[in-house]
Order: C-alpha cells, then structure tokens, then sequence
C-alpha cells in the first residue's frame, strides 16, 4: 500500500491541468449521469401506462425495471476496464451515446419484448456513467477540492431518484409514457458535444492502451451471470415467495457460485477486468460497505414513502412523488455546505453524525407516521432524511479515494457506485418483503381480537351497522364487517410501513461504530487525499 501511496503522490505533484475550468468539466459530466439516475425511477409510476400501451401484464411490464437494472449492474465494475481498453474519454462519451440512442429506441417500441430489449441497451450505457464521472471529478479536482466537486456528483445521484417519481406522474399523466424516453434525447446529444470540447484524459492513462488488448472472457462472463442472477432474484423474489420457488432457488445459487468464483479468478489475473485488490485497503472496503448501506436506505425509502402515500392515504402517482421532492431541495443546499466542512473536519466524524441523523430520522417517521398523517408531515419527514443522505455520500465517496493511487480511480469507481446499487436493490426487496410479511403478521393479531366477546369490537359493530340501517339487520351487519375489516386492513399495513422505519434507523445506528475502521484521512486535504 505504500508503494500505492507514493506513486499517487507523485502524480499530484505533476499537477495535471485538465485545460479548462474544473467546474464546467463537473457539471458536464454530472448532466449525462443525472439524466441515467433519473431514468432509474421515472419509468416506475408509468409501468401500468406502459402494460396498458403495449398490451402486457402487470407483472410483465416489471422487467421494463429488470432487464435496465441487470444490464446497469453488468457494466458498473466493468467500467474500470473498459476506460483503460478504450480511453475513458472515448468509453464515456460511448456510453453517452448508448444511452441516447436506447433511449429513443425505448421511446419508438411498437411490443414490451422489443421496450425490454431496448432497456438492456440503455442500461448498458447508463452502467458507464457514473463511474466514469467520479474517476473524472477524482483525476480533475486537487484532493483538497474533492469534497466540493463530489458534491456537484451528489446532487445527481441523490437527488434525481427525489424527483424521477414526481417527473414521472407528471409526464405520463400529462402525456404519455414515451416522453419519459425521449426527454434524454436532447440532453444526451448535449452532453456529447460539451464533453467532446471540456473533457480530456489525464497522461497516466494515456499509456495503457498500447498493445493488444487480451479479454478476460472467463471473469466476464462469470461476472455477468452473477449480477444478472442476483438482481433477478432481488426483483423476483418477494413475489415468487422467494425460496419456496425452485427457480429462485437456483438463481441464488448461480448468483453465489459465480460472484464467489469471480473474486478468486480475478485476484489471480494480472490484468483483471474488475480489481478485487481494492478490497485490502480498509477504506475503501468500508466506504464501499456504507455506501451500500446509503444505497440501501435511500431506495428502499424512496419505494416506501411513496408506497405509503398512495396505497394508504389515497394520494395520486403526481402527488406522491411530489412527497419526496422537498428533500431533494434540502440535498441541494446541504451538499456544498458539508463539501465545504470536509475540508475541515474528519470525513469519518462527518459520516458517523450522517448515521445518527437518518437512524434519528427514520425512528421519526416510526413515531409520527399514521393513517391520519398529512402532506406536510410526510414532505418534513424526508428533508429531515435528506439531511442524513447529504452528511453521507460525500464524506463515503471521498474517503474512497483517499489512499488509491490515481490509476486506480476508473476501478475503484465501478466497484463504488455498483455497491451503492446493489445496496439500492438489495433494499428495495428487503422492505417490500418486511412490508408484505409484517401486514399479514399484523393482520393476523388484530383479526384474532374481532369476536363479538371483545367487548371493544361489539360496539364498533353496533356503531358501524348505525350508518347501514337503511338496510335489514343482515345485511347492514356484513356491511359493518366489511367496513372494520378494510380498516384492519389499512391499520395493519401502517403498522407494516412502522416496522420497516424502526428496523431501518436500527440499521443506521448499529454501522455507526464500523466508520472507524476507516483510516484517519491526512491533514489538510478534503478526501483524505492520494
């Protein structure tokens, strides 16, 4: 690891000047990646519009969200790899382009197997992004600037996920379901021509294309069966009743088999397509692990306040998404704000008050969520989440980075930004199965209490067949049941949406300690620099 730190020192002392304003190199490359966060969560309120449009089912139309997610899971470690085959410069501007042209196809489907053919392509394109925008930020940015030029990073990561819902509803109920395709048109051909004129690759990359180029097709398809099997299995699982199915069953397996069996091959290869070495810096073993857990949090919320809203409180998609929308404007603020605080305080101190403030926030939500909770309680509850995330995702991204030597940026980024999407699928199944688990548990406690000799039940019969007495005595008797037993519906799924907040700020608060098994980052430098 000191030779590691050593050759990074060196190339800072290069000083590497990228030939324009580092700013617009940041917002150049951050406008492609906020576009493909986007378009992870604005193609969900539209799928009953898009099976509706192209004749598909309920369930169908799901790997509209699947087959984008598998092939986005795909490239993100191999992204490292493929920067270094074809200049990151050129892979970037490729995926880019991908994205664009995936995204019109996506927006021209005539069938849903063609849509989910097209949202492979568009996946594989979008899986670049993101890393390749972080190792731009990483290489383009002094150490010491990091925190703010990740807090440009952050606001698309973060925040488009807040949004996409609300966008979503809009554009669907306002239009139709295509536009959520071709609004990335425009936006992609821009980011071409901005990233064709700012952006350049740094010189110690420039070396590594020459020679021939000898494809790892053991790890990659290794790889590729096992993130493709772990997130059909995430996706699938809940509503297969995971592994009382033989087919999930297998997939764990395969997923398992091969994940584990890819780490062992690539740690042998001398030019691995996805560098597991990483891994034996703490650092960045842990920020990929709280990452992860952002990833986890973030998403798995984002899919249950939303949820809640609509299936509980009877909100529109529009309005849902409008819930989450004002912590997306407290990220915007916060973001620079802790950017400028971690060039002064220790990233783990900052990462470790973001852990107490989502755990804090979370057992709020558990306390003040009820079936009686209105608009403004919902919308507070997030930008107090929100401003968790922020205190966050910086510090973790920095400290990533901290003790990698340079020519490991377009590595470590791939790894990076796929552990905080596993973490997001991986979050996204843990609560929608609790959610699912928890009601029917419940229910089954509040149903056992509904006999006539529960002096509490009897007179909610006799109050609810009052407003049926236009009726005969039977039949107002079974509408008084009926009614109670939609309530016990409502009330048991509340109570299901309370667990999953009270476990998830358990989970925030019990990682808390883990943060300092990060390294202390060296004085005077905002990531705990190279």
């Amino acid at each position: 690891m000191d030779k590691n730190k050593n050759t990074a020192i060196v190339h800072d002392d290069v000083g590497w000047n990228p030939g324009h304003n580092p700013w617009l190199i940041a917002l150049t490359v951050t406008l492609a990646t906020f576009m493909e966060v986007l378009d992870t969560s604005v193609a969900n309120v539209a799928l009953p519009h898009i099976a509706g449009g192209l004749a598909a089912g309920q369930d169908e139309s799901t790997w509209v969200l699947t087959s984008y997610l598998v092939s986005n899971a795909i490239i993100l470690p191999l992204s490292g790899w493929l920067s270094s085959v074809f200049g990151r410069k050129r892979f970037y501007m490729s995926c880019v382009a991908l994205f664009t042209v995936g995204s019109f196809l996506c927006g021209i489907a005539p069938s849903l197997p063609l849509l989910i053919a097209f949202r492979v392509m568009q996946g594989a394109g979008g899986g670049g992004l993101q890393p390749s925008e972080q190792a731009i930020l990483a290489d383009t940015f002094p150490p010491a600037k990091h925190g703010m030029a990740f807090a440009i990073y952050g606001m698309a990561v973060v925040v488009a996920p807040a949004i996409g819902p609300a966008l979503g509803g809009w554009i669907t109920d306002n239009y139709s379901w295509r536009w959520i395709f071709f609004i990335n048109i425009p936006i992609g051909i821009l980011s071409v021509l901005l990233t064709t004129l700012l952006v350049a690759d740094p010189p110690w990359l420039k070396g590594k294309r020459s020679g021939g180029v000898k494809v790892d097709y053991i790890g990659f398809a290794l790889l590729a069966l096992g993130l493709g099997a772990l997130q059909v299995l995430l996706d699938k699982g809940q509503r297969e009743d995971w592994f009382s199915t033989h087919y999930i069953v297998v997939l764990a397996i395969v997923s398992a088999v091969c994940l584990v069996a890819v780490f062992f091959w690539e740690m042998s290869r001398k030019h691995p397509i996805i560098d597991v070495r990483l891994f034996t810096d703490r650092t960045f073993l842990m920020s990929c692990v709280m990452l992860f857990l952002v990833g986890f949090v973030l998403y798995g919320t984002t899919v249950l306040i939303p949820q809640l809203a609509q299936t509980l409180l009877g909100y529109t998609a529009e309005l849902a998404g409008l819930v989450l929308m004002p912590g997306g404007f407290a990220l915007i603020l916060l973001l620079p704000f802790v950017g400028f605080l971690l060039s002064r305080y220790d990233a783990r101190l900052m990462i470790a008050f973001g852990l107490l403030l989502l755990g804090i926030s979370m057992f709020w939500m558990s306390h003040r969520f009820d079936l009686g909770v209105d608009f403004r309680t919902l919308a507070w509850a997030r930008v107090f989440q929100s401003s968790g995330l922020a205190f966050l995702f910086i510090p973790i991204n920095t400290a990533a980075y901290a003790y990698l030597p340079r020519e490991k940026n377009n590595a470590a980024s791939g790894l990076i930004n796929l552990a905080r999407n596993i973490g997001g699928s991986v979050g996204i199944s843990f609560v929608t199965t609790l959610l699912a688990r928890r009601a029917q548990f419940h229910q089954s406690v509040l149903t056992a209490r509904t006999t006539l000799l529960n002096p509490g039940f009897h007179h909610a019969i006799q109050g609810a067949s009052h407003v049926f007495a236009s009726a005969n005595g039977v039949t107002a008797q079974h509408q008084a049941l009926g009614q109670i037993y939609g309530m016990i519906l409502r009330q048991s799924g509340m109570l299901a949406y309370i667990d999953n907040f009270w476990i998830l700020a358990a989970i925030s608060l019990v990682v808390i300690p883990f943060v300092f098994l990060m390294k202390r980052p060296p004085k005077g430098t905002a990531a705990g620099a190279h």
